[in-house]
């Protein structure tokens, strides 16, 4: 089939989904009133409650949900085939994906902008909210320490090349070189965002004015990055910078192995205390105006790249359906938690109910900024479906790529898939396939950063309510609690489980625990809409079926620990079994406690929702 049509209906698929099913939730289910004061404006603090115009305020959701992940994922899926990959990222974003990110925002905001285990409190009980902080820390920490160590993977030129002295760097495909390039305008936007907050909130400099103005230095940055002179410059100063640590800390220069663990060791060190300045930062210095930014590079490349596809109309090279890959595990469910953040996330309820809701400005900003916002990511887990299948010339090229399981988990393989397709796409356009494959790289990097620093703020949130309910008042400190989550993000990091960085080595549970936090955030707003006498179902089956899928999912991934527990895997294959044992009684748990408050909202002539500030209640 011609991905031009399969991409067009799609396209038909977004448009009915948002011109009348999330103006049917905006305006009949969750009755959107601008009459309402937003948490914004009720509890202003310059700092992490600030009214922001929904522009800015979209771009900035928009960058912080859009990570690796809906790139990544989506990669990997279409082993099983391309259409149950599109399908799931279609239609699981129309109908659950963005009913969930839109749901989340919506409850938050009538919660003075709380997150969603305090929600979870006021419709459930204090429980409710114990067991989903617990999830969450260990989700986020966990996600944010394998980014880490990700991005400095990618900022990390290829040392083997470097040190050796081969300078034919048009030979090594741009995905094996590393992305040291992308340091410049990663950073160089920092300061350009930086300067624009600072001008528009103190100075009030118009939008209009900075944003064409910080956009075009911007891509200036990105295009002066895309010489290889500034590669090769780039990777010898980092290089020397890496020898210099070496010797501080005893490596030989000529280990090419262990020199290229220090870079990646203090990089991801220069990382975390970035994001700990970026989380005790007001929303308005940096994370505003740098994601607004983020998302104009962001449409710039996924406006090229679809229009790169019905310029070339390519041929589906991978089959539509492939039910049984080599070595992998059964299409159902695990395509739909592979894909994850393509079509459905619990990490963008944090998102939601974390930033967001301490700065949308009007009750009716939620529509295009929650379920609009969600649309885009699956705009951005729909290219990388097309990338990873029509961007293969022919069925014999995407079976080398794609013949068995195990060739798609490595992250090289999953970023130089995504990486290259994307560029054949670009190529349709007129623009070579190696400038446009280094332009995608700078997108991805810039991406994996911005998740980075928002997650951040978000861990610091869940640490400071967690500290309330433990009477810990010192911990709600912005500056402890933000220290506190880098150094739980730092663990998974830098500490090591059979050789590998903790987050790398329980990465497995972190598709089911993100598609398990995606199921209970779909319940907490079920039990919102059950209370008011609303129609519950259009959330509660979503919820169902996320919450079942993740379930199973768990049970077969328990299992296959156990078994490779008893073949002798040690203690990495113990502690996953024992963790992902844990997660799903967790999961249980907060089901069966939703259950129980249903049950007693039925009995009971009085609300339960003693958080939630709703008008109408």
């Amino acid at each position: 089939m011609n991905a031009a049509v399969a991409t067009a209906l799609a396209f038909v698929g977004y448009y009915l989904g948002y011109h009348f099913y999330s103006r049917y939730l905006s305006d009949v289910v969750f009755e959107l009133d601008n009459k309402r004061e937003t948490p914004a404006h009720t509890q202003t603090d310059g700092v992490d409650y600030v009214p922001t115009s929904r522009a800015v305020l979209f771009g900035h959701h928009y960058a912080s949900i859009a990570g690796l992940a809906p790139m990544l994922g989506p990669a990997v899926a279409v082993i099983w085939g391309w259409l149950p990959a599109m399908a799931w990222v279609v239609l699981g974003a129309v109908f659950v994906g963005c009913v969930h990110d839109f749901g989340s925002l919506v409850v938050s905001i009538r919660a003075q902008g709380k997150s969603i285990g305090v929600v979870a409190e006021g419709l459930i009980g204090e429980r409710a909210k114990t067991l989903l902080h617990i999830i969450i820390f260990f989700l986020v920490s966990l996600a944010m320490g394998v980014f880490v160590w990700v991005i400095a993977k990618l900022f990390a030129p290829n040392l083997e090349v470097l040190m050796v002295g081969d300078s034919a760097l048009t030979e090594i495909p741009v995905a094996d070189r590393g992305f040291p390039q992308a340091i410049l305008p990663s950073f160089g936007l920092m300061m350009i965002a930086s300067l624009m907050g600072w001008l528009g909130y103190k100075r009030g400099v118009s939008w209009r004015i900075m944003t064409p103005i910080g956009f075009v230095l911007f891509l200036v940055l990105i295009y002066v990055a895309q010489t290889e002179t500034l590669f090769v410059g780039m990777s010898e100063t980092l290089l020397g910078i890496n020898r210099t640590v070496g010797r501080w800390w005893g490596v030989a220069a000529s280990d090419v192995a262990v020199q290229t663990e220090t870079m990646v060791d203090w990089m991801s060190a220069v990382l975390l205390t970035y994001a700990f300045v970026a989380s005790v930062l007001p929303v308005w210095v940096l994370l505003q105006p740098r994601d607004f930014l983020n998302v104009l590079l962001l449409f710039l490349g996924l406006g090229s790249l679809y229009l790169g596809v019905f310029v070339g109309a390519p041929e589906f090279a991978a089959p539509a359906v492939n039910p049984h890959p080599t070595n992998a595990p059964s299409m159902f469910p695990f395509v739909f938690i592979v894909i994850a953040c393509g079509a459905a996330s619990g990490f963008h309820s944090l998102v939601s109910s974390g930033t967001t809701a301490k700065q949308i400005d009007r009750e009716t900003d939620a529509r295009s900024i929650g379920y609009g916002g969600m649309i885009g990511e699956s705009l951005l887990g729909l290219i990388a479906v097309l990338a990873t299948t029509a961007g293969f010339s022919e069925r014999a090229e995407w079976t080398s790529h794609y013949g068995s399981w195990g060739q798609v988990q490595a992250l090289g393989t999953k970023v130089a898939n995504f990486i290259n397709g994307a560029g054949t796409f670009l190529e349709s356009l007129g623009i070579p396939l190696e400038l446009g494959a280094s332009f995608v790289s700078v997108i991805v990097v810039s991406y994996a950063l911005t998740s980075l620093d928002s997650a951040t703020r978000l861990l610091r949130y869940n640490i400071e309510e967690i500290g309330e309910t433990l009477g810990l008042e010192f911990v709600r400190n912005r500056y402890l609690s933000s220290l506190l989550a880098a150094t739980a993000i730092g663990f998974f990091a830098f500490y090591e489980i059979g050789g590998k960085p903790a987050g790398l080595a329980l990465w497995q549970l972190f598709g089911t625990t993100n598609q398990l936090m995606a199921g209970l955030a779909l319940l907490v707003v079920t039990l919102y809409l059950l209370m008011r006498d609303k129609p519950w179902y259009l959330a509660g089956i979503p919820m169902v079926a996320m919450i079942g899928t993740t379930l199973v999912a768990m049970v077969s991934k328990v299992q296959t620990f156990w078994d490779k527990w008893q073949d002798g895997g040690g203690v990495g294959a113990l502690l996953l079994m024992g963790i992902g044992s844990l997660l799903f009684i967790l999961g249980i748990w907060l089901v069966v406690e939703a259950i129980l408050a249903v049950i007693r909202f039925k009995r009971s002539d009085e609300t339960l929702e003693s958080l939630i500030v709703d008008v109408d209640a």
